[in-house]
């Protein structure tokens, strides 16, 4: 499972390597979660969370095993991802781990430890399962708001301007997120591809020449000859 997240997006994919080469089984994009209800925020914790919801649902279903009942006793075993994390710094609470997260609880068997999840407590060695609920459902994000909102009235009208636009509050951001998660397990499936019309399609603005063939070169020299003739009276 590959995670990568950029300045405006996150990617998750699952990639299977063979002889010929990598092959790209699913991937998912932080971009289509307005699709599920999500229009902000796109590259948070919550919305990794979301991501590799999406992935594994997507993934799953594509392979025909989003209705399987997984039993690694007795039955078929869940399909197994190990995490891919590039360059990305893998520190407690990192957002890529929150992609990981959502893998996991979507199906997928992606080995880890507890110890990168936030909440995580190293005296008790455990995970806090509230700050952890937290973070998924964007609840750190609300706290932020509604402090920034008490202090300083215009940093937060300037730095969640997107939010206030699209009517997200502190108080709405559970609920948006409880209501994404149920939607991208209803349906994980991309949004089809929009067939573009004959004016969208690209037109190449070079414009080059049809290549000549011999006859048509030595019948291009002849024609300059005789040119050349009679310009000069010869």
């Amino acid at each position: 499972m590959v995670v990568r997240i950029t300045n405006t997006d996150v990617i998750c994919q699952i990639v299977s390597s063979r002889i010929q080469g990598d092959f790209v089984l699913c991937s998912a994009y932080a971009h289509e979660l307005p699709r599920y209800g999500v229009p902000v925020g796109l590259t948070n914790y919550a919305a990794a969370y979301c991501t590799g919801l999406l992935c594994a649902r997507r993934v799953l279903a594509t392979l025909g095993l989003d209705k399987t009942e997984f039993n690694e006793e007795n039955g078929p075993r869940a399909f197994k991802a190990i995490l891919d994390t590039g360059l990305a710094r893998t520190s407690t609470g990192a957002k890529i781990f929150g992609a990981m997260k959502g893998a996991v609880d979507g199906g997928l068997d992606v080995p880890h430890s507890e110890k990168r999840l936030p909440g995580y407590n190293k005296e008790k060695d455990e995970v806090d399962g509230e700050v952890l609920r937290k973070y998924i459902f964007g609840g750190h994000v609300a706290d932020y708001m509604t402090q920034l909102k008490e202090e300083d009235e215009e940093a937060y009208k300037k730095h969640f301007s997107r939010f206030i636009k699209a009517g997200i509050t502190a108080e709405k951001m559970e609920a948006m997120y409880t209501k994404a998660h149920e939607a991208i397990r209803a349906n994980p499936a991309p949004a089809a591809k929009k067939e573009r019309s004959a004016e969208q399609q690209h037109v190449s603005k070079k414009f080059r020449k049809t290549p000549l063939n011999l006859k048509q070169r030595k019948d291009r020299v002849r024609q300059k000859i005789a040119a050349f003739e009679a310009a000069n009276g010869l």
